[in-house]
């Protein structure tokens, strides 16, 4: 016979002795089972007697709303008995029905109607009571007990007072002659106020619902019902069901009703802990001896899956402690490199003054949290590194070297030139769409100088054909050679104006002066401008310190910053389309930057557009990439300013940039531009 599983554990008794031990905690185990079986029988008993109670006290006052009910229908059938003999004329009906309602709080008021429907006499309670007055559900209710000659309940309504109540028609016959109905008017409130008993309205809420739950009156004398016992009475009325549901506002007894059957069940809670612990104790070497191989099997498969090289360094520098993927980086064992002091064999020999350097501080306790440096593989290959380096400390706080997390940032820089070139791309894709909407117009404006540079040569040409019959003008050629040599250099300039915008090139940074920058764009923003008779005003203050950056690229931006503006006046009235440029140096930054600002008079940014305006692929234009916006920020951040917008007072929208101004010491180094 096969030996069970448990039996074969290390620190289990044998199999011929595992009674001595089983039994023992089977009996511990019964003993816990009843104690905590019997508080639970007895909060099962205790909650079934609750309820018990409960649907006993609800049957008591269903009855005893149903007897008061039945005696103000006697009452009220003697009334109309009376009524119809002749009994109750003049003051007699008065003091009949007074004592009826003293005796009955629960009626509101009793009102004889005529066979019309008219009220013929009334308690008087300042109101008269008619048949057209009644609710759509109480003239049913009359009618059927006219036409079955028995009187009935009508449906609860709510009267114009707010407070629901209950009619109870009796027909007045004398033979088979209907003689009208005396109308007896119910408070629902009331109802449970005089005919529940104020002791069983401490303990419970008493609701009074139609047959569609609906509830039309409540008493919660002890506050609301709990919904742990609960219970439900039909009131047989003629002609209505209305319903007494009874909710306890006690809540379910406690498990633990008593302190001593709490402190047993601790104390054998306590004797089971007891033996648990000393199991423990007998066990704890070989669970201590599990865990531990546990722990090392699992540091073990943790540091072979990380991909980030670990290394510790003790105070003096040396190596204690490098991981797999450290080695995989460098390409060295771990044998190599652990215990030793630098230089490290992982080291560039380009970079050792940078290694010694921060190596020096390391040993003088001043680390460099977080650094970029080249290592070098066991072949040779230079690789990029990011590295995190942190004070190593024990268990009781004190340093005992320091640990590095390195990070192979290879692919990470292959990503970032591929970004960098297609940002590039995307650049010089702008400018040449840029170049296709003013290449439209390009042909026009150089007409001009071109036209001008012809009629200046034939004037030159006519005059020299003079010269044999006159003497030659000599003052007038050279104004019209003058002139035709400026209109050429305007023509040249657009050209050149033109070929460098859409040149393609290396960003390469150059000090700049904003005035001529803008100055030189100024032929570019006119060509457009003129398309929708724009106005540029430029305004630069006078002696602005020079940036360093890109011309183009920043060309670039001014000029799809002027084209959004032009395009944002079309539909304005002319007067007001006016686009300024502005430079100036920017008074609120910390560092010295200048602002050069774009304000137009357009149509300006809705606030839901302007959430989104600088998002790549986001345009509010049909025909537009969504890339010139986010084109003209990376380029703004690349050379070390921000680009914003606000919106315009005099209406419109004012985009702003900034570029941080070249050090004295910089703008002496470089010469001038």
């Amino acid at each position: 016979m096969p030996v069970p599983l448990f039996f074969s554990l290390p620190g289990f008794p044998s199999r011929k002795h595992a009674w001595r031990w089983l039994l023992p905690v089977f009996l511990l185990l019964l003993f816990l089972f009843a104690l905590l079986w019997l508080p639970w029988q007895a909060q099962h008993m205790e909650s079934t007697e609750r309820q018990e109670q409960l649907i006993a006290d609800t049957l008591w006052v269903e009855q005893t709303v149903r007897f008061q009910l039945g005696r103000n229908e006697e009452s009220l059938r003697l009334v109309a008995s009376d009524m119809l003999a002749g009994y109750l004329e003049g003051r007699k009906w008065n003091d009949r029905l007074d004592a009826l309602l003293r005796n009955s709080r629960e009626l509101a008021r009793v009102a004889w109607l005529d066979a019309d429907g008219n009220q013929v006499k009334g308690t008087d309670d300042g109101s008269e009571l008619t048949l057209a007055e009644l609710p759509l559900a109480s003239r049913q209710a009359l009618e059927k007990a006219r036409d079955t000659r028995t009187p009935q309940y009508g449906q609860p309504v709510r009267s114009s007072s707010g407070a629901m109540t209950l009619d109870y028609y009796v027909p007045l016959l004398r033979g088979s002659e209907y003689r009208g109905t005396l109308v007896a008017t119910y408070s629902t409130a009331s109802i449970l106020d005089q005919l529940v008993p104020w002791w069983f309205a401490q303990d419970n809420e008493i609701l009074l619902t139609d047959s569609d739950d609906t509830v039309l009156d409540r008493r919660a004398s002890g506050g609301p019902g709990r919904n742990v016992y609960t219970h439900t009475r039909a009131l047989d009325l003629p002609g209505v069901v209305l319903n007494l549901r009874t909710n306890s506002i006690k809540s379910a007894p406690r498990l633990l009703p008593n302190l001593l059957v709490g402190s047993v069940i601790v104390l054998s809670l306590g004797l089971l802990w007891s033996l648990a612990a000393l199991w423990r104790d007998i066990n704890r070497r070989l669970a201590a001896e599990g865990a531990l191989r546990q722990q090392v099997s699992f540091r073990a498969a943790m540091e072979n899956s990380l991909v980030t090289g670990l290394r510790a360094r003790d105070l003096e520098g040396r190596v204690t402690y490098v991981n797999p993927a450290f080695c995989r980086m460098v390409g060295l064992p771990a044998s190599d490199i652990i215990g030793r002091l630098p230089p490290m064999p992982y080291w560039a020999p380009e970079a050792m003054d940078e290694y010694h350097d921060r190596f020096s501080r390391v040993l003088a306790g001043s680390v460099t949290p977080r650094f970029e440096t080249v290592f070098q593989r066991a072949d040779g290959e230079r690789f990029p590194v990011l590295v995190f380096e942190a004070p190593l400390l024990d268990d009781a706080g004190r340093q005992t070297g320091w640990m590095g997390s390195i990070l192979d940032v290879s692919d990470l820089r292959r990503a970032e030139n591929i970004n960098r070139q297609q940002q590039e791309k995307l650049q010089a894709s702008a400018r040449l769409a840029s170049m296709g909407e003013i290449a439209s117009t390009l042909a026009h404006e150089l007409n001009q100088p071109l036209a001008a540079i012809s009629s200046y040569a034939t004037g030159a040409l006519n005059l020299l054909e003079r010269a044999p019959a006159a003497g030659v003008d000599h003052g007038m050629l050279r104004s019209a050679l003058e002139k035709a040599s400026a209109q050429a250099q305007r023509a040249g300039q657009i050209i050149r104006s033109v070929h460098a915008f859409v040149r393609k090139r290396d960003p390469a940074r150059m000090p700049i002066d904003v005035g001529q920058l803008l100055d030189g764009l100024l032929p570019l923003v006119e060509l457009q401008a003129r398309q929708f008779f724009v106005a540029i005003h430029i305004n630069s203050a006078p002696g602005l310190p020079r940036v360093l950056g890109d011309g183009v690229m920043l060309e670039q931006v001014l000029l799809n910053l002027t084209r959004n503006g032009i395009e944002s006046m079309q539909t304005v009235q002319p007067e007001r389309r006016i686009l300024r440029i502005q430079a100036a140096l920017d008074q609120s930054a910390s560092t010295p930057m200048i602002a050069i600002s774009v304000t137009d008079q357009g149509h300006g940014i809705p606030d839901d557009v302007a959430e989104r305006l600088f998002s790549p692929f986001f345009s509010t234009k049909s025909e537009g990439m969504g890339m010139g916006l986010n084109i003209c920020r990376t380029v703004v951040e690349f050379h070390g300013g921000t680009l914003s917008h606000s919106h315009n007072p005099q209406g419109g929208t004012v985009f702003r940039f900034t570029l941080p101004v070249m050090t004295r010491a910089a703008d002496a180094a470089l010469p001038a531009q």
